[in-house]
């Protein structure tokens, strides 16, 4: 048993013939999960634990410039295209391509941000963070745009969140403080997943 919003019981089985289908989340209720819920709950965690894995593994390589750099950025951005893919079972082409369009964007601007602060380059990256949290704004506009009950202040804080541990394990690395750094990953990594558990409730649809 999970205690997430969903529809009432009722609402759900008149909408969907089927007292399982929990297409939007607006109430607390306590429910039970179906198997396919489940399935998009481990597959949202995994996305996200990736997500921050390979963007630390990113980070690395852009910092110390690793000869694996090239496949390494290849990889996070595969991140992306896979965010979108699974959310194509439930929402549509067109939503699944947009939604790996804005991550994408999120995964290169973040690069831009770590090239722009080991070069030294103060403006580039000032503007590099300006276009990191548009693109927040943007994914958010759009996950509200998918559910209109996503709780869009909620995870707003938590993607800015993101971002500001992000930005600063990047500066951590850059000033050799590696333990600092760690820690930030231990913080990033639990707050990705109160992300996804946020996103797969809200996404989810049958």
């Amino acid at each position: 048993m999970y205690a997430y919003r969903g529809v009432s019981p009722y609402a759900a089985s008149t909408a969907h013939g089927n007292s399982h289908c929990f297409p939007a989340y607006y109430g607390p209720q306590l429910v039970c999960l179906t198997h396919a819920q489940v399935a998009f709950k481990n597959l949202t965690r995994t996305l996200w634990e990736q997500h921050v894995a390979w963007t630390r593994m990113a980070i690395t390589s852009l910092v110390f410039g690793l000869p694996d750099t090239d496949a390494v950025l290849a990889r996070l951005l595969r991140n992306a295209t896979d965010m979108g893919n699974a959310i194509r079972p439930f929402h549509g082409d067109a939503a699944a391509n947009t939604y790996s369009a804005l991550i994408k964007d999120h995964l290169v601007i973040a690069s831009d941000l770590v090239k722009a602060a080991k070069a030294g380059d103060s403006a580039a990256a000032a503007a590099a963070e300006k276009r990191w949290y548009e693109n927040a704004d943007q994914i958010i506009d759009f996950l509200t745009q998918l559910n209109p009950y996503f709780p869009k202040e909620q995870f707003r804080k938590m993607f800015y969140e993101h971002l500001a541990m992000t930005k600063e394990e990047a500066v951590t690395m850059l000033n050799k403080d590696y333990a600092a750094s760690i820690r930030l990953y231990d913080r990033i990594e639990q707050e990705a997943l109160m992300m996804a558990d946020i996103l797969w409730r809200y996404l989810y649809v049958c």
